[in-house]
């Protein structure tokens, strides 16, 4: 099985910022499709927790330790960075506190982060999220700029892509 033949679990009508980060990645860094395609196994908040954590020394969970100066966790940190602060902006934090709850209390999964749409200015803040997270890890500068400007495109590109609910197979209550 090829890594294009990954396949992550989908949501309907916003960009999953784990097909971000897969697809970019497969852009700038293919060295570093194994990576993704072991962290595809663990939900959203694990995978943040394991990038995130830079002071971590065990493993990531599949013989990956070191990820200090990768693209993979500085392309998915930035994304989901902005994915919950607009996010977070858009809903009143009641009630995605009264969704956590009922999540834990009825064991189900965490949500997949997703990106909605993003203006302009979102995206913007996107690029500058990414660079900076690139300089903290040790990114030269180039190569941040290369990772920054292929995160907006996809982004860009995932808005004029990806179909709405309406448009997709099962929308109107008929399977495909």
């Amino acid at each position: 099985m090829g890594f294009e033949a990954v396949r992550f679990e989908g949501s309907t009508g916003r960009t999953r910022v784990r097909d971000v980060v897969r697809d970019v990645v497969a852009e700038v860094a293919a060295e570093e499709m194994p990576l993704v395609v072991g962290l595809a196994r663990f939900d959203d908040a694990t995978v943040i927790r394991r990038l995130g954590d830079r002071r971590r020394r065990e493993p990531l969970g599949f013989g990956l330790g070191e990820v200090a100066a990768l693209v993979t966790p500085v392309v998915w940190l930035a994304v989901n960075q902005t994915a919950q602060q607009i996010t977070a902006a858009a809903v009143d934090n009641a009630i995605g506190r009264a969704r956590s709850r009922l999540r834990v209390l009825f064991r189900r999964p965490a949500e997949t982060v997703t990106v909605p749409p993003l203006t302009r200015e979102q995206l913007a803040d996107v690029r500058n999220v990414v660079l900076e997270m690139a300089a903290q890890r040790g990114l030269e500068e180039e190569r941040a700029t290369v990772i920054a400007d292929a995160v907006v495109a996809r982004l860009v590109l995932a808005e004029r892509e990806d179909p709405g609910p309406a448009d997709l197979p099962g929308a109107d209550g008929i399977e495909a």
